[in-house]
């Protein structure tokens, strides 16, 4: 009886089937490629999903804002997010403020230095964070007005707010808007600014 090996034509040997491999495509620039791209998008999946969510507020007065968020409502400073470094907001629409809530001389300045990294960031919740950008008016009365467009994001603060014994009266429901008084005395009018 002849061996095996020898029944076998020389031009069906391994490297004649190594094309028929999978292992070959897998191995081949393309092949490289794909497997380049899937990681990229596995890494981009986990990177996007463990990053905070980050509601953004406009404010008349960051000085004011800051005093009423890290005082009277003892927020804690928070890190800027990584996504933020690479202009997440541009793609939300906040890289040109809406002139109908800038307020007289705040207009250029404000879109002018905004950057990625500007005004203020506090922890909202335990994977939540608050980004406070200068941008809005003045409302009636010299009132310092703090607006979103985020139900959620005003719903968190009024919550907050309550907990604290901030002072505090709702005037509408929906859209939402409250006012709020500091412990300075300061009166604060909160805005949901639907689309």
């Amino acid at each position: 009886m002849t061996p095996l090996i020898t029944l076998i034509p020389e031009s069906m040997t391994t490297a004649a089937f190594w094309p028929l491999l999978p292992l070959d495509g897998l191995f081949s620039t393309q092949g490289v490629m794909v497997m380049l791209l899937v990681a990229y998008a596995g890494a981009m999946w986990m990177f996007l999903s463990s990053a905070p969510k980050v509601y953004t507020l406009m404010v008349s007065d960051l000085d004011i804002a800051r005093q009423f968020f890290e005082s009277d409502l003892q927020l804690s400073v928070a890190e800027v997010p990584l996504h933020y470094y690479y202009n997440y907001e541009q793609t939300l629409g906040l890289s040109g403020v809406d002139p109908i809530y800038m307020g007289a001389g705040l207009g250029t300045t404000a879109t002018r230095n905004m950057g990625a990294a500007d005004g203020l960031w506090y922890q909202l919740k335990k994977n939540v964070q608050l980004h406070i950008i200068p941008g809005a008016s003045i409302g009636e009365k010299n009132r310092q007005r703090h607006v979103s467009f985020d139900h959620d994001c005003l719903d968190q603060i009024l919550s907050r707010i309550q907990t604290r014994y901030v002072k505090y009266k709702i005037r509408r429901d929906t859209p939402l808007n409250f006012l709020a008084k500091t412990y300075a005395g300061e009166v604060i009018e909160f805005s949901e600014v639907s689309n």
